[in-house]
């Protein structure tokens, strides 16, 4: 029988993203759209994106950017007991992209599924993970986010083409019985299912007769975000006795730039303590808070030590904090 670890917290210790090679700028979707490249950043910050190739799958991307946590944090497949996919554009409805994340490390060993909840999915999916550590079940778990949204877009609509890209992200979480407190600190995780139709997609296995295609109110979903957002980083902050002065880096889910800008303001966070990479990346749902996590730890802006405040918001609605010393 397993011997169980009773952590005392869960540390981030490999970093890992993969962004598909095709870069698709505004102009060029400007060429077949109704739209120009000056509309798309003033609304939205985008000057590009990256989309998936024939070749590239949820499942693939996911595993390039565990490979890449992996290499970062000095571990293999084999040191690995669970892995955590949050994504809602899976490659198919089962088996989960998880598993197949898994045979494509060559894991032999441990447990993984998937995680739905749009683009707060990859805090869930840490949320998850922290909660497995924790209770002594598992020692090391892949927590990835990985996102085809180009394959449920309607791209004849151009509220919402150019709004998304594909990608990847992943960190490897560590059970510690350190003491200080590196580690997650904690986080907080919500729903309100009474505003699922503002942001949805139109279809799934079970209604083959619906398009398929992502839905979005988007002056609705921009209401709830900066409101939602600001409260969820406040109960984190209050939960651990600690104040906006005390984050080094708010690491946002990269849906908007007007977004980003409403919730760091809220806080009164300089903008060179704010990750940004939606103008690279454009919103790729629950790859874009570990890809802009991936992105600043690795170009040295986020350092050990660190206090990181990480926040999405998604389809549902759901939305969410975590709260990390690296």
């Amino acid at each position: 029988m397993k011997e169980r670890f009773m952590a005392k917290r869960s540390l981030l210790v490999g970093f890992g993203g993969f962004l598909p090679d095709r870069v698709v700028s505004n102009a060029e979707l400007a060429e077949r759209l109704e739209t120009s490249d000056e509309w798309i950043k003033t609304r939205t910050g985008i000057t590009r994106r990256h989309l998936v190739g024939p070749n590239d799958t949820a499942a693939s991307m996911g595993a390039e950017a565990a490979r890449r946590a992996l290499d970062y944090a000095g571990l293999t497949a084999d040191d690995i007991d669970a892995v955590f996919v949050a994504t809602a554009t899976p490659d198919q409805a089962f088996p989960a992209t998880a598993v197949r994340v898994q045979a494509a490390l060559g894991m032999k060993q441990g447990f993984g599924f998937d995680i739905t909840a749009a683009c707060s999915g990859f805090i869930f999916a840490l949320s998850t993970a922290d909660a497995f550590i924790r209770s002594g079940q598992i020692r090391n778990a892949l927590v990835i986010g990985s996102e085809v949204y180009s394959r449920i877009m309607d791209w004849e609509d151009r509220t919402t083409c150019v709004l998304f890209g594909d990608g990847a992200g992943a960190v490897v979480l560590s059970a510690s019985d350190e003491p200080g407190d590196r580690g997650i600190l904690s986080t907080h995780l919500h729903s309100d299912g009474t505003a699922g139709d503002l942001l949805y997609v139109d279809g799934a296995v079970g209604q083959p007769d619906k398009s398929g295609h992502l839905k979005m109110s988007g002056r609705d979903v921009f209401r709830h975000a900066v409101g939602k957002l600001s409260s969820s980083v406040d109960e984190a902050l209050e939960a651990e006795g600690l104040s906006y002065a005390d984050v080094d880096w708010l690491v946002p889910h990269q849906a908007n730039i007007r977004i980003i800008e409403g919730v760091a303001k809220k806080l009164n966070l300089p903008a060179e303590r704010v990750v940004v990479t939606v103008d690279r990346h454009a919103n790729t749902s629950a790859a874009s808070v570990p890809l802009a996590l991936d992105e600043a730890v690795r170009d040295g802006r986020i350092q050990k030590g660190d206090l990181v405040l990480m926040e999405a918001l998604g389809g549902g609605l759901t939305w969410g904090s975590a709260l990390v010393r690296l």
